[in-house]
């Protein structure tokens, strides 16, 4: 008597892998194709761009590189889109654990209130709080510095990292608490040797998430922000445009260059995206 996969079952499964991976590979094309088409356009003439935007560029003009750095002064605003998304992650990461870590390990009165007031945080829409911002920022004088930036960014990341890491605490066993206290381990030991290597993935999606926000925020930045040497990368993008015309081989250019860094933190942190994303929601 022989057994095994029949040969029909063995084919139908053949098939039917193959037309999935089919079906995967060309939604990654389509989803990845808006990024193709940019760093393509990046080195078109403004003529090609118009005349030819979907095929390859006939010449390749590297020089628009070069140019959109010099020209948006990209290398400046770099270093300031750094400072300010660096200083506002780890303030988010540090506070946001701290409140996680409290919300999720403890019982404590007014705890149910206290969860709803930071969840409250996150339906707030961040763009209604312009004018009230730049009118407090004026009066204490925080308008042209990097603080005017780094504290809106922290306080409105906030909800959604106590959010994203107290689910993810939750799912983390009291019997490895209890014994640590037990070894004579205090709270703030347990914080940082235990649970703040424990909620990395959990971590790194805030990480990420708010590195997008802050990286890629305009509307704050031009608000807060008229210094020339504070400008950060969204609002160097913007030197190419003006009311009349647009040159869009620079911006084009310029955008590439933008986008690079988002790409990189991407896929360094994209194993822990997924797996702060996916467990919490699952108890342990």
């Amino acid at each position: 008597m022989q057994t095994g996969i029949p040969a029909g079952a063995k084919q139908r499964k053949v098939w039917t892998r193959g037309a999935i991976n089919t079906v995967l590979s060309l939604y990654a094309l389509v989803t990845l194709y808006p990024l193709i088409w940019l760093f393509i356009s990046a080195v078109k003439s403004n003529e090609e761009f118009y005349s030819r935007p979907f095929l390859l560029p006939t010449v390749w003009k590297w020089d628009n590189l070069v140019r959109a750095w010099k020209v948006s002064g990209m290398g400046l605003s770099l270093w300031n889109s750094t400072v300010v998304t660096v200083a506002s992650l780890v303030l988010t990461l540090i506070l946001g654990a701290l409140a996680a870590f409290i919300i999720a390990r403890f019982e404590f009165k007014l705890k149910a209130f206290f969860t709803g007031l930071f969840l409250l945080g996150m339906l707030i829409p961040i763009h209604s709080t312009l004018v009230p911002l730049f009118i407090i920022m004026k009066k204490v004088g925080l308008l042209n510095t990097y603080g005017a930036l780094i504290l809106p960014y922290v306080a409105f990341e906030l909800p959604l990292a106590i959010f994203i890491v107290a689910a993810y605490l939750v799912s983390i066993p009291k019997e490895i608490e209890e014994a640590a206290l037990i070894d004579g381990t205090g709270y703030w030991g347990i914080f940082f040797r235990m649970m703040l290597p424990l909620s990395v993935p959990a971590l790194s999606t805030v990480a990420i998430l708010g590195f997008l926000r802050f990286w890629n925020d305009f509307a704050f930045a031009l608000v807060f922000i008229s210094k020339p040497a504070l400008k950060t990368v969204p609002l160097s993008l913007s030197a190419f445009a003006t009311g009349y015309m647009t040159d869009y081989e620079l911006t084009m250019a310029a955008l590439a260059i933008a986008v690079l860094p988002t790409i990189i933190v991407f896929l360094l942190f994209q194993e822990q995206i997924m797996k702060g994303m996916t467990a919490g929601a699952v108890k342990g």
